[in-house]
């Protein structure tokens, strides 16, 4: 009798636009482009659909999901990711509303930059967690990472504190991420003074990952001394290695196909499903890799 992994959640990524404000030397927010197609987020209707359909195929207790052999989950999260995803900040409210409603857990990532006090008092009351990427608290660090727009202005990080703030106190289950990506540039950081100020529920500490290119990366001892100078805050940390964020996410890309990295994503690029909403969930998963052992080691906590 094969034993199925429990997890709590399931949680889905939709990297809704490559496009960013920031410039980060090291994003793996690069997909390969089809010829007349379109980001689904631009499409209202579409995005609705997708959001359905995705929905429908991952919801708890599907057994016509092929992953129900390997696994079994009582919860599922709809990611917003990019890119920047508040670019969309128009939409965003709306599709976050829609998600929630349809059955998710809801959740986004941002650079934190367009995340204003108004627009985050919209997005709270439906969210289950809000991620922020902050890979510096040194300006000439975020400078050589990219962390800039082309006016080369960086993130507020005392407006963004404030802000959070407020949400909490709107949402008080509204729980709070941090994503560190460790690179050559700020591997000598010490963040001890952010996370205290942040009081994040997770601190997700993530080793430059070479998919794309291999800009800033870093060897073994460098990524070992920053988690080893970070560790008062291991109650919260998750730490991911390279070979830990190999085909243990499930990921939906901006036109709408699910896709995946792995060993070869460098020299081959990423593994491509065919667009969701023309073959339908099941079939578009259907030949995709993924480590269900991998994604219950990352989801073993909290999220």
């Amino acid at each position: 009798m094969i034993t199925s992994i429990q997890t709590r959640e399931l949680v889905i990524n939709w990297h809704i636009t490559e496009a960013c404000n920031y410039g980060c030397k090291y994003c793996y927010s690069a997909w390969e482009k089809q010829k007349g197609a379109r980001d689904v987020v631009k499409d209202m209707q579409a995005s609705r659909e997708l959001i359905r359909e995705v929905y429908e195929f991952f919801r708890p207790g599907n057994t016509g999901n092929p992953l129900y052999r390997q696994m079994q989950w009582q919860s599922v999260r709809l990611n917003f990711a990019g890119g920047e995803p508040l670019l969309y900040a128009r939409q965003m409210p709306e599709l976050v509303r829609f998600a929630h409603e349809t059955g998710f857990n809801t959740s986004l990532i941002t650079n934190g930059s367009r995340l204003t006090g108004a627009l985050l008092g919209e997005l709270a009351p439906y969210m289950s967690w809000l991620g922020v990427s902050l890979d510096s608290v040194n300006a000439e660090v975020n400078q050589r990472i990219g962390r800039a727009d082309r006016r080369e202005a960086q993130l507020d990080v005392v407006g963004l504190t404030r802000n959070i703030q407020a949400a909490r106190a709107a949402n008080p289950t509204l729980k709070l991420k941090v994503n560190t990506v460790v690179n050559a540039a700020n591997a000598s950081e010490d963040f001890s003074d952010l996370i205290r100020e942040l009081s994040p529920e997770k601190w997700k500490i993530l080793r430059m990952l070479p998919v794309v290119n291999s800009n800033l990366e870093i060897d073994d001892r460098m990524f070992a001394e920053f988690v080893m100078r970070h560790r008062a805050f291991q109650k919260i940390s998750r730490v991911e290695d390279n070979s830990e964020m190999l085909e243990s996410y499930i990921m939906i890309d901006p036109l709408g196909r699910f896709y995946q990295n792995g060993q070869d994503t460098r020299e081959n690029g990423y593994q491509y499903s065919p667009p969701i909403l023309e073959v339908g969930a099941l079939s578009a998963f259907g030949g995709m890799r993924f480590s269900a052992d991998r994604y219950a080691a990352r989801y073993s906590e909290v999220a």
